[in-house]
């Protein structure tokens, strides 16, 4: 139980990381105005409105990613509950995109995707790992 409880905060840090950067690479692709204010939820709003749908798929790609990433690593760093670790990087974050998309309007579109994706690609990130416990094979 330990190795999975470490096994689920390693697979964070690094769907964290790995979602930090996929964004770093949307501001890259769309960079707040010279005096933007994105602490003022207005001026985020406004310039997330004007973000191409390049920087908004990247975004997306991050969460997805950082799903897969992470459920990869907690499936990799678990003895038993492989499948569970990974699942459950995925539910993280879904939880996230859900208080994103709260505090941050984002199009309609991107905010289904993050809702509907992360799940899957975490679940197959344990497959590939192989499966529920290490001996199943």
């Amino acid at each position: 139980m330990g190795r999975t409880i470490l096994a689920v905060l390693a697979g964070l840090v690094v769907a964290w990381i790995t979602i930090t950067l996929c964004e770093f690479g949307g501001v890259i692709l769309h960079p707040p105005a010279p005096g933007t204010n994105l602490a003022d939820p207005d001026a985020l709003a406004a310039h997330i409105a004007g973000a191409p749908p390049a920087a908004m798929a990247l975004v997306l790609l991050g969460w997805v990613a950082g799903a897969f990433d992470g459920g990869l690593v907690a499936a990799l760093i678990s003895r038993l509950h492989k499948r569970g670790a990974a699942l459950s990087i995925g539910v993280l974050v879904v939880l996230g995109v859900i208080a994103n998309s709260l505090m941050i309007p984002h199009p309609l579109w991107m905010t289904v995707a993050g809702l509907l994706l992360p799940i899957p690609a975490a679940w197959l990130a344990s497959r590939l790992v192989g499966g529920r416990r290490k001996d199943a094979a």
